[in-house]
């Protein structure tokens, strides 16, 4: 089942938005659960909304049959209502209303898994964005909001746990093998967060009491034989309850919160009013199982959803453009909570590094493509495909600059005003800056262009020091790229947090030409300072400044910017080694990394011809090894920050790891994915070479003895232990081959397991494809783990378009399930660029096929892959052209859905 086709989708704008015509005050719903049809009862008690200039009442509806529609208890006739595709208008209608609706769903035959689905036997629901009108026919937008009332009634045997929102307020038998249960949310909520579970399923449960003294009930439902695995997510919910009451004031305010795990579920998961529907990535979890990064997302995602409770669902959006006005403030909510559950200053950096991170190697490319958007988007043709990196992640850096330019309490005062005025309502991004205007008595409104433009800005930053008036300059030029429909960008508002060292790498005290102060007298004034860069070009004079400093800009990311700053290799080398902000230490290495990449990767794409395969590489490594770098002091700089006792294993894990190779294609004019591939993997085998002995010790320094624990000193002393391995498996020697199996041999944790296996899978050890089968074997009945598996082979250095088609073949390979299909078809396509762009094509038409085959079975999966070729303009002709030539066909294929239909026609346009 699948979203209607348009030959020419419609485009739907902000500027049209207009207040829905009635508004809804409650619903009461009664389903009839059954596979392969169930009859849903709808009764909706509506007025007309004297708010609004529309008239009649609109419903919107998706592969539904309508058995019965009655107004006010009169039947109405067809020709009393008009049903038009997915639209049922009833154009004459008094001020009140009374609507009771009859439909029918086939929740067998959607595989969309939007709206009623059956997974594994089981029923679930996903309405967010519009799969309520897969349900029954509805004003399904999330300005309408209702407190809901549902009766569930099925088979006792078949499905013995009947779930829905709020609070269970009857159940009981129905004498025909029936059975029901009836629940009622008392809160005011859009169709979107409507959910409904039914099926054979278990739980681990606790009672928690609140820091007020209330007790409630916590739940985690999971199928028979997962119950083992579910306390970590108990533990990360209750982690969440505290933490959202000790930081910002909140309460849960149910009775019972419950998290649901199914395994075929399209996103991470679902924030419903006190019933979150999860996919089981991001609920199971035990050492054997799950590796650290596993238990770290869990612990994020549960909080996530959690927080969800009243940053879109007590207050929700308006519209589907402030959609970021919940997703980007959660997103920021879930950082902070997962770094304050660290608890060390260099554990909040680390979370801060991999913010970052994810933020470089997928939303910045985002911005620089057909696909551009701002974070409160003006147009869309489907809702789905704007669940993005930058409605999520850059939406979080917004929020996360609020906080910057007001300081945390500034911050909290803020969200106390918002929810203040608006608790129970659907607002936009203008409400949430208003309220952080007003509550701290600052002028933001240059700070609405965050929300408006699109495109990711760009810092140049120079610097001058006058010995004699003992002052330095600090000059800084913001720009930002033409975005699709965006040609002029305005300056933005760019908190930039600036510290300066001395020559022993301390820090030096701060002082503005503009204060008076002396900093001495004050130390509030400290060591760093934020900067605001209002215009396209300022000029910021320290003053008292009694040496030439090493300048350390945008400390912590204090703006999601990219900078450009004359940095030489030893002032690089200087801060890694010295720079008090640990996100600015890591910075260093990496830029000191990136010079040496880039000067490889240009060396290796100026081989002569074009010619692929063994000639090729050969070529590129004989270029690379007469090519100049400075690799010989990144090697230095690492064997420091190694053996740097002051420094957390998880810290130094980071500040040792190259820059990815999505983010080395950023730094390229046109993209040459071998070449980039090649001197990576050629720095990494000569650091390995260079730092072999190091390397060693830092492994069996770091190994942890005894019972798994995913804390992060635990979590971290692996992580480096393991960076360490796979840098010595690039040496590619016999005894780092024995080490790597030794490890998976006797691991007693999917962290060290899977991660020797990693090593073993892109080496050329011998024993590789045994233990590639053995895993298998091992973990054949645990399906996210055998996603791994599959994930691991999808990015393999040796697996080409065949192997991947080959892998496809495997029974346990599904196009159905999202996690088995992104594992191995996602992973290469969006992971493993030196193989997916290989000379020929050959992944351009495995490419072509999946999207249009997925498509015909869930279309937000198969736009999630189209994305895969969105950049194909930045690539050389050649590939281009293949590329071409594969948007041109997916576009060409009949009845394409419009999820799919709006990424291809965007990036051959773009």
């Amino acid at each position: 089942m699948r979203n209607d086709p348009a030959a020419t989708p419609s485009t739907i704008y902000r500027k049209d938005y207009i207040a829905p015509s009635y508004l809804v005050d409650t619903v009461e719903m009664g389903f009839d659960l059954d596979p392969v049809s169930t009859r849903v009862a709808t009764r909706i008690v509506m007025r007309r909304n004297p708010a609004s200039l529309a008239k009649g009442i609109v419903l919107l509806g998706e592969e539904l049959e309508l058995v019965t529609l009655r107004l006010n208890g009169k039947r109405l006739k067809p020709a009393q209502y008009l049903l038009d595709g997915g639209m049922l208008r009833i154009p004459l209608a008094p001020a009140k209303v009374i609507l009771e609706i009859e439909t029918l769903t086939q929740p067998e035959k959607n595989t969309s898994l939007m709206g009623l689905y059956v997974s594994n036997g089981n029923f679930f629901t996903q309405c967010e964005a519009e799969g309520f009108r897969k349900i029954t026919y509805f004003p399904d937008r999330p300005d309408v909001m209702a407190k809901y009332t549902v009766m569930l009634r099925a088979d006792r045997k078949k499905y013995p746990v009947l779930l829905s929102n709020g609070n269970l307020i009857e159940k009981g038998d129905l004498g025909d093998g029936r059975h029901y249960a009836k629940w009622e949310d008392p809160f005011k909520k859009p169709s979107y967060l409507f959910a409904l579970v039914a099926g054979k399923l278990v739980c681990q449960q606790e009672k928690y009491m609140l820091k007020s003294g209330r007790k409630v009930l916590l739940q985690v439902w999971v199928e028979k034989g997962n119950l083992d695995k579910t306390q970590h997510a108990m533990d990360s919910l209750k982690n969440s309850i505290r933490w959202d009451e000790e930081r910002f004031g909140l309460e849960l305010d149910l009775d019972r919160f419950m998290i649901v795990a199914v395994g075929d579920f399209n996103m991470g998961a679902m924030e419903n009013k006190g019933l979150n529907i999860f996919n089981t990535k991001f609920v199971l979890a035990n050492p054997e199982l799950a590796t650290d990064v596993d238990y770290a997302n869990i612990e994020a995602v549960v909080g996530h959803e959690y927080f969800h409770n009243w940053t879109g669902n007590r207050v929700t959006c308006r519209d589907w453009f402030q959609l970021s006005l919940k997703e980007g403030l959660t997103v920021f909510r879930d950082q902070e909570f997962s770094a304050d559950m660290v608890g060390t200053d260099s554990g909040r950096a680390v979370k801060r590094i991999d913010d970052v991170r994810v933020l470089r190697q997928a939303q910045f490319p985002e911005d620089a493509g057909p696909m551009a958007h701002s974070v409160r988007p003006d147009a869309y043709v489907e809702i789905n495909n704007f669940y993005t990196v930058t409605i999520y992640e850059k939406g979080a850096e917004v929020v996360r600059m609020y906080q910057t330019l007001l300081g945390r309490d500034g911050f909290r005062k803020g969200m106390d005003l918002y929810f203040k005025r608006h608790d129970g309502q659907a607002v936009a991004c203008d409400d949430f800056r208003a309220a952080m205007v007003d509550a701290n008595g600052r002028d933001l409104s240059q700070f609405e262009r965050w929300y408006s433009q699109a495109g990711t800005p760009k810092l140049q930053v120079t610097t001058h020091y006058d010995a004699l008036k003992k002052t330095y300059d600090v000059t800084m030029v913001q720009s930002c790229q033409t975005t699709p429909g965006q040609k002029k960008k305005l300056p933005f508002h760019i908190p930039v947090a600036v510290g300066l060292l001395d020559q022993h790498g301390f820090d030096m005290p701060l002082r503005l030409k503009s204060e008076a102060i002396n900093p001495a007298q004050d130390p509030a004034l400290g060591i760093t300072r934020v900067l605001e860069l209002t215009k396209a070009k300022q000029t910021f004079r320290f003053i008292d400044v009694a040496e030439k400093p090493v300048p350390s800009i945008l400390r912590n990311f204090s703006a999601p910017v990219v900078m450009d700053i004359d940095y030489t290799d030893a002032e690089l080398a200087f801060l890694l080694a010295h720079d008090s902000d640990p996100f600015n230490r890591w910075e260093a290495g990496q830029r000191l990394a990136t010079r040496s990449l880039i000067v490889l990767t240009n060396a290796a794409k100026n081989v002569i011809g074009t010619a692929d395969g063994t000639a090729r590489k050969t070529a590129m490594t004989a270029a690379m090894n007469s090519a100049v770098s400075n690799s010989a002091a990144l090697a230095e700089a690492f064997r420091i920050i190694l053996f740097d006792g002051t420094l957390d294993a998880a810290f130094q894990e980071l500040a040792v790891t190259l820059p990815s190779e999505s983010v080395l294609a950023e730094q390229s004019d046109v993209i040459d994915p071998q070449a980039i591939h090649a001197a990576r993997h050629y720095l990494r085998s000569k650091l390995a070479h260079v730092l072999n002995e190091d390397l060693w010790v830092v492994y069996y320094a770091n190994e942890t003895p005894g019972d798994y624990s995913p804390d992060a000193l635990a979590a971290g002393k692996r992580a480096l232990k393991n960076v360490a391995l796979s840098y010595l498996m690039d040496g590619d020697d016999a005894d780092s081959h024995i080490l790597a199996q030794h490890q998976y041999d006797g691991a007693t944790n999917m962290t060290d397991r899977f991660a020797a296996l990693v090593a073993l899978t892109n080496s050329s050890a011998p024993g590789k494809a045994d233990a590639l089968s053995q895993f298998y074997a091992d973990f054949a009945k645990e399906p996210l783990v055998i996603d791994k598996w599959f994930a691991l082979q999808g990015m393999a250095r040796t697996s080409d378009v065949a192997a991947v088609r080959q892998l496809m073949q495997h029974p346990a390979f599904t196009l159905n399930n999202p996690n088995r299909a992104r594992s191995l078809i996602f992973s290469f396509c969006n992971n493993n660029p030196a193989n997916f762009h290989a000379a020929d094509g050959s992944g351009y038409t495995f490419w072509a096929d999946q999207v249009i085959a997925l498509d015909n079975v869930n279309p937000q999966v198969a736009a999630r892959l189209a994305r895969a070729l969105d950049r194909w303009r930045k690539y050389g002709s050649g590939l281009q052209d293949q590329m071409r030539s594969a948007l041109q066909r997916v576009a060409a294929t009949p009845d394409l859905s419009k999820d799919v239909q709006e990424v291809i026609t965007k990036a051959l346009a773009y």
